[in-house]
């Protein structure tokens, strides 16, 4: 069988697709441009209605390139509105994520795998696959999904469930397979990662299973995923930065910084709780990159609101910003919500956040010239990707995903040389 898969949105969607795509190949599928694809899956984001928008957009463009091919949807937006992508050119079938594990049964039913399905056991998680052959430099592994919280303006934990963490050992035997597979680098990914542990029988913590992550006997680096602020507490901050295991790159979503919209967002936290936590991670590692999530327009931000905020990451340590334009998703509390900011305003604001967060990219970037960094060559060794979440142009050196070190030479453009 030949098969193409697309996804949509977040680290734990490319996840969950790179974990179909080794169990299909372990059961012999290989995979296909979509125009010669028997099977199409398109993996959803349904976070925004564009990322809807943009699936919708997907499945009509296989329909039309390869209207003979089977095409399944799942992912988030098949879960939550699987009547409007069924009714689709083409008629998708939709898989819901809480089938989503035993979508290759059903793509390949009875057909003989090489090796165990993720999931269903301490052995391996589909086939040994190398970074080329799958076109991957980094072996996303999600460690758990779904989330208990209540944020006002997020759909996911009605498409995603509550949360459920994937036990330690299982953990540990995808490191196994991502290193026998020639990975050097895995990211840690989670729909609430912090959460990691508290659904289990003992119950367990994000710290405990990071300890047991800096014992394991490779070499691979592992990066951890966006951690909600009040999961961060200063032992797992001072284990990253003693291990020399984990990247020293935290994504801490903020998303205002103005603490009467948070309790409006209903996140469990405050700026000042934000910033301690922030602080000391510049402490214990200068040259670590930062990064945040904002949301600009949410309803009800005022004047005072939004120059909270400004002021508040134009001062910070971050590195970069990720900026969400407010909009509304149906289903969630904040689409009832009062005080819905006028459009331009909300762009506006967007555009003002944006402009500080190229500000502090280019700071970080400055501050790192003449600096030695450990990375992965990308696109034919033209690229490293460094640990500290920087991508410096280099003279082109080879293949992709080798492991190098690389001195920062000029800020803009962000380039280097390799050294030995």
């Amino acid at each position: 069988m030949r098969y193409a898969v697309t996804t949509f949105g977040c680290r734990v969607n490319q996840a969950d697709s790179l974990q179909l795509e080794l169990q299909l190949r372990a059961r012999g599928a290989v995979p296909s441009p979509i125009a010669e694809a028997d099977v199409v899956v398109v993996n959803s984001c349904s976070v925004t209605a564009a990322a809807d928008q943009g699936v919708r957009q997907a499945l009509r463009r296989v329909a039309r390139e390869n209207p003979d091919a089977r095409v399944v949807a799942t992912g988030c937006y098949a879960t939550r509105a699987g009547d409007e992508i069924a009714a689709l050119p083409g008629a998708p079938e939709v898989v819901p994520n809480d089938d989503k594990e035993s979508l290759v049964d059903r793509l390949l039913p009875g057909a003989a795998t090489t090796a165990e399905r993720f999931g269903d056991g301490a052995g391996p998680c589909g086939a040994l696959v190398s970074p080329a052959s799958i076109g991957r430099v980094a072996f996303m592994l999600r460690v758990q999904t779904g989330c208990d919280e209540a944020c006002s303006y997020c759909i996911i934990p009605t498409t995603r469930g509550r949360g459920r963490s994937l036990e330690p050992r299982r953990v540990l035997a995808a490191l196994d397979h991502a290193a026998a597979s020639g990975f050097h680098e895995v990211v840690l990914n989670g729909v609430h990662l912090g959460s990691y542990g508290r659904d289990l029988d003992p119950p367990s913590s994000l710290t405990a299973l990071l300890r047991a992550v800096d014992g394991h006997p490779s070499d691979v680096t592992c990066r951890i995923s966006s951690l909600e602020p009040m999961d961060c507490p200063p032992g797992l901050v001072d284990l990253v930065a003693a291990s020399g295991r984990f990247a020293p790159h935290f994504h801490l979503p903020l998303q205002h910084a103005s603490d009467r919209m948070l309790r409006r967002m209903r996140r469990p936290y405050t700026l000042d709780r934000y910033r301690r936590v922030v602080d000391r991670v510049r402490e214990r590692m200068p040259h670590a990159g930062i990064g945040a999530d904002l949301i600009a327009g949410f309803p009800g931000e005022g004047d005072e609101d939004a120059r909270r905020t400004l002021d508040y990451v134009a001062s910070s340590p971050l590195t970069y910003l990720h900026v969400f334009p407010y909009s509304p998703r149906e289903g969630t509390e904040a689409s009832g919500l009062p005080g819905r900011v006028p459009g331009p305003v909300v762009r506006e604001r967007a555009r003002a956040l944006r402009d500080v967060g190229a500000d502090l990219s280019r700071r970080f970037r400055e501050g790192q010239v003449g600096a030695v960094r450990p990375g992965l060559t990308l696109d034919a060794g033209a690229v490293v990707a460094t640990d500290n979440y920087l991508k410096v142009r280099v003279p082109p050196a080879g293949a992709a995903s080798r492991r190098v070190r690389v001195r920062i030479t000029a800020a803009d453009p962000l380039s280097g040389a390799l050294v030995p």
